[in-house]
C-alpha cells in the first residue's frame, strides 16, 4: 500500500494516477478545513499521534512506500514523515511542486522568512491584501488601524479586526478575477507564501501589471529526502520495484556523511 500525506492538487492528482493503475493507496488529509477536496480512492481524515505513532501506522498498516505530498510550508508534518519513515525503514520521496522563484517578475518581489518579516516590510501599506493562510492571522493583528482584505478557505477561528474584510474562496484564480480584487478594494501591497504552482500565480501576475508591491514568504528548508517536482515522476516512482533499494541507499549516504 502507497500512503499519500496530501492535501494539496499535486497530492490529487498523484491519487487519481496510481487508483487508476490499480495501485492500493490511501490518502491521509490533516483535516485543516472543513470541507476537503477528497482524491479518488481511499482516504483518512486527521494526525497519526506525532512521528511514534505514523511509525505505528506505517508499520501496522504494511505501508510500502510514502509519498509526502503535503504543503510547501506544512513543514512539521514533513519532519514528522522523515522520522517515522525512518525509525519504520519505509521508503520516502517527497513531491513539491516548483516555487516562484523562477518567475520572471521574482527579482522585484520583496522576500522574508516568516509572517512577522513580512508585516514590517509591508507596514507602510494601508490596504493590504493578505494571503498567507489563517494560521498567520495572529502576526498581523496590530494591522486593526487599516482596511486589510484577507482571502481564507474556511472562516477565521476567532474575530478579526472591524476593518477587515474577509473573501471565503478556494483557487484556482483567474487573472481577470484577481485584477478585479486588486482594484476593486484599492489594494496597495500584497503579502503571500510561495506556495507555487498555477492555480495562485494570478496574483502575482495582476499585481506586477497594476504595479502593486509583493511581499512573499520564503519557504522553509527543504527535507532530507530525495525531492520530485511533478505528478509524472512521483507516479513513476511509486510504480517502481527499484525504490527500496535506492531509499536504503540513500540512507546510507547519510548516515556516513
Amino acid at each position: 500500500m502507497i500512503l499519500i500525506l496530501g492535501g494539496t492538487a499535486e497530492a490529487r492528482q498523484l491519487a487519481a494516477a496510481l487508483v487508476a493503475d490499480g495501485v492500493d493507496v490511501i490518502s491521509s488529509l490533516a483535516g485543516r478545513v472543513s470541507t476537503p477536496s477528497l482524491p479518488p480512492g481511499r482516504a483518512r481524515v486527521g494526525g497519526f499521534g506525532g512521528v511514534d505513532g505514523l511509525a505505528d501506522y506505517l508499520r501496522r498498516e504494511h505501508v510500502s512506500a510514502v509519498v509526502d505530498a503535503t504543503h510547501p510550508f506544512a513543514a512539521k508534518i514533513t519532519r514528522n514523515a522523515v522520522q517515522a519513515a525512518s525509525l519504520a525503514d519505509t521508503p520516502l520521496v517527497r513531491l513539491e511542486r516548483p516555487g516562484w522563484r523562477e518567475h520572471p517578475r521574482c527579482s522585484s518581489w520583496i522576500w522574508v522568512t516568516d509572517a512577522a518579516a513580512a508585516r514590517a516590510a509591508a507596514e507602510p501599506a494601508r490596504r493590504p491584501f493578505l494571503t498567507t493562510g489563517r494560521q498567520s492571522l495572529h502576526d498581523f493583528r496590530a494591522w486593526a488601524d487599516r482596511d486589510v482584505l484577507v482571502r481564507l478557505v474556511d472562516p477565521p477561528a476567532a474575530l478579526l479586526p472591524q476593518r477587515w474584510n474577509v473573501i471565503l474562496s478556494r483557487g484556482p484564480y483567474s487573472y481577470a478575477g484577481e485584477r478585479k480584487i486588486l482594484t476593486d478594494h484599492a489594494i496597495d501591497v500584497i503579502l503571500t507564501k510561495d506556495s507555487g504552482g498555477d492555480h495562485t500565480v494570478a496574483k502575482l501576475n495582476a499585481a506586477g501589471d497594476l504595479g502593486i508591491p509583493v511581499v512573499i514568504i520564503a519557504r522553509p528548508e527543504p527535507p532530507p529526502v530525495q525531492l520530485l517536482k511533478t505528478v509524472a515522476e512521483a507516479a513513476a516512482w511509486c510504480r517502481s520495484p527499484r525504490r527500496l533499494r535506492r531509499f536504503r541507499a540513500a540512507r546510507i549516504a547519510l548516515v556516513t556523511r
